[in-house]
């Protein structure tokens, strides 16, 4: 090829029969029967209930997401009203409020060293405790129980 800038020669082309266009036939063919009436019945009856048993579940579900929402909510108010109590019963114990309530409702005063009374034990620390009087079964008894005690180890 020459590299000139002429335009190309298409008329070797033209000498060209043009080809046949092929005709598109259409075999129309007789449909089958496909199936009985029955069987189509039976079958859209099984697809619409199916549809509706999965439309009845979303249904449910909904409903059980609610209440859980509903169950959700009310479990956030219970607590929010048991640290509202918590904080109730931590200011009617606090020190301050039991001192005020001494003070003002029951009439008691804080201690002074003037009213302080020392009490003295004379006899020592010794602490005599009197025995019980016993009988003789329970006198058995005891001693049964501290024979048992001494077996066992």
């Amino acid at each position: 090829m020459s590299k000139n800038n002429l335009a190309y020669d298409l008329t070797k082309y033209e000498d060209v029969a043009p080809e046949k266009v092929r005709k598109i036939r259409v075999r129309r063919q007789r449909a089958e029967h496909v199936g009985s009436v029955p069987k189509m019945i039976v079958t859209i009856t099984a697809a619409g209930l199916l549809l509706g048993a999965v439309i009845y579940g979303k249904v449910e579900n909904a409903s059980i997401y609610a209440e859980i929402a509903a169950q959700n909510k009310y479990v956030d108010m219970l607590y929010s009203e048991n640290v509202r109590m918590q904080s109730e019963i931590e200011e009617k114990t606090s020190l301050r409020s039991l001192e005020s309530y001494a003070e003002d409702i029951l009439g008691m005063q804080k201690l002074d060293k003037s009213q302080i009374e020392y009490v003295s034990i004379s006899n020592g620390s010794i602490v005599d405790i009197p025995e019980n009087e016993e009988n003789i079964f329970v006198k058995l008894k005891n001693s049964f129980s501290d024979f048992l005690e001494y077996i066992r180890g």
